[in-house]
């Protein structure tokens, strides 16, 4: 496997009553600190409903960020594409490539809020497979020069080719996976890369591995090979000095997000409110594959999603309002200064240096002790008149 990435997911989940202007503004800045601190990737969503997931165009967001970032690749995370024509996604997945100079990741989904679809009229049953026939004809458009028709019961296509083709030779296509086998039906299909947002769950964590059967047997099924090193696997992570610190800077609004969002306007099946807010922040950092913690604890965390997994690409955290906005800013600077250069090994040919020269110190020392004196005996000798200088 390639050395492990990381980036974040910005859904994104804001507790209404803030400006919605300032929101879009502080996420950029966000962009733009993950940017600084050298990350990977950033992805963000497409939400019509329900408030506190306020961006509808990705791609709109994305090029404003693209204007105040240099190195991050920049990705839909994802777009819902029974919403749209595909030729339309196509041409706007182009057109960020070329705005960003190359920086470009399409996420694709059926839509993740029922209150979308029925926003637009559509039925929740043909979602998934709209997404399947969208995500076929857009890689077509992406990368077949020659104009082809296509008749859908839902869209149509006359002689279409794109105008321009993306900067990059092979742009990333991820779709996103749930604890449907639907997204990774898809991704076996057509042979692309896969983006586990489930995974902050229990039951996502424990469906890993069976997710990822699914996308070899549909991928054998097409005459394609799954590769883990375009998985990536979303996970809830806050970094601090201490797993005692990080519980108790994100248990508030760990409690407001489950309590708010989750149960009282989502209405997600199964989930139960928070009495205790310290009390759900510490079983969720107690938790099998738990990224909240000291850098330690996330290590120890990062390896255990690994084994779960059997390996992944890109780990990517969920970018929440949890804790506050200094509390986060740091936890994303302590991640890339003391998770990120473990978890790829970068330490460890510093640290080899470190022990051989402690091994070796009082050698090295003495021979460079006795360069000094070699280098003043030599000086005094020919030049004796000076007299003795008083170092080397």
């Amino acid at each position: 496997m390639p050395r492990l990435r990381f980036g974040a997911f910005l859904a994104p989940h804001h507790p209404i009553g803030e400006h919605p202007t300032l929101q879009i503004r502080r996420d950029i800045e966000l962009v733009e600190h993950l940017d600084r601190l050298g990350y990977d990737e950033f992805w963000c969503g497409e939400h019509h409903s329900g408030g506190w997931e306020t961006i509808a165009s990705p791609e709109m967001f994305l090029a404003a960020a693209g204007e105040r970032t240099s190195r991050i690749m920049l990705g839909t995370g994802v777009v819902s594409l029974p919403y749209h024509h595909p030729f339309n996604v196509a041409q706007r997945i182009v057109q960020l490539d070329h705005l960003t100079r190359g920086r470009a990741m399409l996420g694709v989904g059926p839509g993740a809020l029922p209150s979308d679809a029925r926003t637009l009229g559509i039925d929740p049953a043909v979602q998934r497979n709209r997404m399947d026939e969208s995500l076929g004809v857009i890689i077509r458009l992406l990368r077949e020069d020659r104009p082809f028709s296509y008749h859908s019961e839902w869209f149509d296509l006359v002689d279409a080719q794109l105008q321009i083709k993306p900067l990059q030779e092979e742009m990333s296509i991820v779709c996103a996976s749930t604890i449907s086998p639907a997204g990774m039906k898809a991704a076996g299909k057509y042979g692309v890369g896969v983006i586990s947002l489930a995974s902050t769950s229990s039951e996502g964590l424990a469906a890993l591995s069976t997710q990822w059967s699914f996308g070899e047997t549909y991928a054998a099924e097409h005459g394609n090979v799954m590769d883990r090193s375009k998985w990536r696997i979303n996970a809830n992570w806050h970094v601090a000095p201490t797993r005692e610190q990080a519980i108790e800077e994100i248990a508030d609004g760990l409690q407001r997000w489950q309590n708010e969002y989750n149960i009282h306007i989502l209405g997600r099946q199964g989930a139960e409110p928070f009495t205790d807010a310290r009390a759900a922040a510490t079983r969720m950092a107690n938790a099998d594959g738990s990224l909240i913690g000291s850098p330690e604890d996330v290590l120890t965390g990062i390896k255990r999603l690994q084994e779960l997994s059997g390996g992944f690409g890109t780990l990517i955290g969920f970018a929440h309002d949890w804790a506050s906005r200094e509390a986060q800013y740091r936890s994303y600077e302590m991640m890339a200064r003391y998770v990120i250069p473990r978890a790829q090994g970068l330490l460890e040919p510093v640290q080899r240096s470190a022990d051989f020269v402690h091994e070796h110190n009082r050698e090295l020392m003495e021979q460079a002790g006795q360069a000094v004196l070699s280098a003043i005996r030599q000086h005094n000798a020919t030049h004796p008149r000076e007299g003795s200088p008083s170092g080397g």
